[in-house]
């Protein structure tokens, strides 16, 4: 029962940083906003989102507050099928949705070959379609985004102008 005292909370999981990354990673924004005023506006930002398609509840995300037990229960597949969406957003405008699916349609998970074909297939096209020659690219830390390959075709694209695990600026 809730007294009015106590309130569940869950844990959130983040990509560890020291505190001196978090210091070097200001100074640098805080040098380059110096001198390009409008320099937040010029950052691609980029992430993936999961959707179940079977109605799947993040159980994290539900709770029910009840002075019993309700015995409430869910069943769920133990794979449930889901579809990984990717899409990059800036003040000019947003590059997507892409889809992760394989050649026959199917939704499939992202590892590193398939998220540096949806970058040279999709990607890159769709930026030749828009005014990129300032913008960087920023994306999270997970491990196909990070691996040397990947880090190496998005230089060859964005130059220094990377912000990434492993990139020219992280």
């Amino acid at each position: 029962m809730n007294s009015g005292l106590r309130a569940p909370c869950s844990l959130q999981r983040v990509f560890y940083m020291a505190h001196q990354d978090f210091r070097k990673f200001i100074e640098w924004a805080q040098n380059e906003i110096a001198f390009v005023p409008d320099f937040h506006k010029r950052i691609l930002f980029s992430y993936e989102a999961h959707f179940w398609l079977n109605g799947y509840i993040n159980k994290q995300n539900c709770r029910i507050w009840s002075e019993a037990n309700p015995q409430v229960y869910v069943e769920t597949p133990l794979h449930p099928e889901k579809l990984t969406v990717w899409c990059a957003l800036w003040a000019g405008g947003i590059i997507g949705p892409y889809f992760f699916k394989n050649d026959e349609g199917h939704n499939v998970t992202v590892n590193g070959d398939r998220y540096r074909a949806m970058i040279t297939n999709f990607f890159i096209p769709e930026l030749n379609n828009h005014d990129v020659q300032e913008l960087w690219f920023q994306q999270d830390g997970t491990t196909c985004h990070t691996a040397r390959a990947t880090i190496d075709l998005l230089k060859d694209t964005f130059g220094d102008r990377l912000i990434s695990r492993f990139g020219p600026v992280n």
